[in-house]
């Protein structure tokens, strides 16, 4: 048995360092000399070739989303390649549908720069800018929740929908080789345009999220860009079902920032799942959008109360507590937030209320 596992591993080692060496030799000894790229039928610009389409477009300030940054593991990242971007890969086919497969969009991450690229874009990403920050505050919300808040120097105002979210761009630092962008949800009021709040749950060997966490430090200077994404509230009176969890709120809160400073009447339900109590935060500060808003109403839910801690709110698992105090959903819009399992759980639990998939709006991570 313990030969068999060593074999495994010694295979697994040689795999992993062959992968290694193909990409170091594409990167820095094959020579595919100067390309072209180009955009919309307009004059193209020449690159050197041998980078991924994503990390060359970034480089030109041309800045497609892409919340793993550039992994391959998020299908964000499309655009419609009509010519040079060799055939579709292994890695690309889980992410695209039939028709987008026959009209040639690709997986910018995926493609590599080898010859003459002639893509489309739409014309709102055309528009996305990269912003000069300064790191203005950092506020501990859990054990590994902290907000970031933002104060943006160069451009000085972003105009962004809640819901939106930025690239937050990470550079080399100790312990880490590479240079990311990693996607967050924007939770400020978008009234307030000379600053962006990020809520970031530290991910355990994260890039981003440590040096976040262990590096970044009020005064530091920060580069993100955006604003991204079509997660937004609509433009009705229908009555909403907020979910989310931990990290979540992000774009939940940015909502609520707004329907304040629109003096909503809307009726709005906003269930909030943590483990533990202490992964609770912001409390007060929702039970402030209760006072603000007079049909809003805040049910934070825990999975493990904790015996003798006096919790006397909704328990168990937030699709549970959703399913108990939910009657007809038919007429109700639904805005989640959250895990993939978390989103397709309550989901299912709200179908199961009556309420049309087109009314349920979403933004995984």
């Amino acid at each position: 048995m313990a030969s068999t596992i060593f074999s495994v591993f010694v295979i697994s080692t040689i795999g992993a360092g062959l992968a290694t060496l193909l990409v170091l030799a594409e990167r820095y000894i094959l020579d595919y000399g100067e390309c072209e790229i180009k955009i919309n039928d307009e004059e193209g610009f020449r690159v050197q070739g041998g980078n991924s389409l994503l990390e060359t477009l970034t480089q030109q300030k041309i800045f497609i989303p892409s919340a793993c940054g550039g992994r391959g593991s998020c299908g964000y990242c499309k655009v419609k390649v009509l010519d040079g971007a060799g055939p579709l890969l292994p890695t690309e086919e889980p992410y695209l549908e039939a028709a987008e497969r026959n009209e040639g969009v690709r997986l910018s991450c995926q493609v590599k720069i080898r010859n003459d690229v002639h893509i489309q874009i739409p014309e709102e990403l055309l528009s996305i800018q990269e912003y000069e920050c300064v790191c203005a505050d950092i506020q501990d919300l859990t054990y590994d929740i902290k907000q970031f808040r933002f104060e943006l120097k160069e451009p000085d105002r972003m105009k962004f929908v809640p819901g939106h979210y930025v690239q937050f761009f990470t550079p080399v630092y100790e312990g880490s080789e590479e240079e990311v962008y990693r996607a967050y949800s924007i939770s400020s009021d978008p009234s307030d345009e000379g600053f962006i709040e990020l809520i970031v749950r530290l991910a355990p060997n994260g890039i981003c999220t440590t040096y976040m966490f262990e590096q970044l430090r009020v005064g530091d200077p920060v580069r993100i860009n955006g604003p991204y994404g079509d997660f937004r509230l609509s433009d009705t009176d229908a009555p909403v079902v907020f979910v989310a969890g931990g990290s979540g709120m992000a774009p939940i809160k940015s909502m609520l920032h707004e329907m304040v400073n629109t003096a909503s009447t809307r009726t709005a339900t906003y269930y909030f799942g943590v483990n533990t109590p202490r992964d609770l935060f912001f409390v007060e500060e929702m039970k402030a959008f209760e006072v603000k808003l007079p049909n809003f109403r805040f049910v934070p839910v825990l999975a493990i109360p904790e015996a003798g801690n006096g919790w006397k709110g909704e328990t168990g698992l937030v699709t549970e507590a959703l399913g108990r105090s939910l009657n007809t959903a038919g007429s109700y819009e639904a805005y989640l937030c959250g895990s993939p399992g978390m989103i397709d759980a309550t989901i299912e639990v709200l179908k199961g209320h009556g309420m049309p998939l087109e009314h349920i709006y979403y933004d995984k991570f």
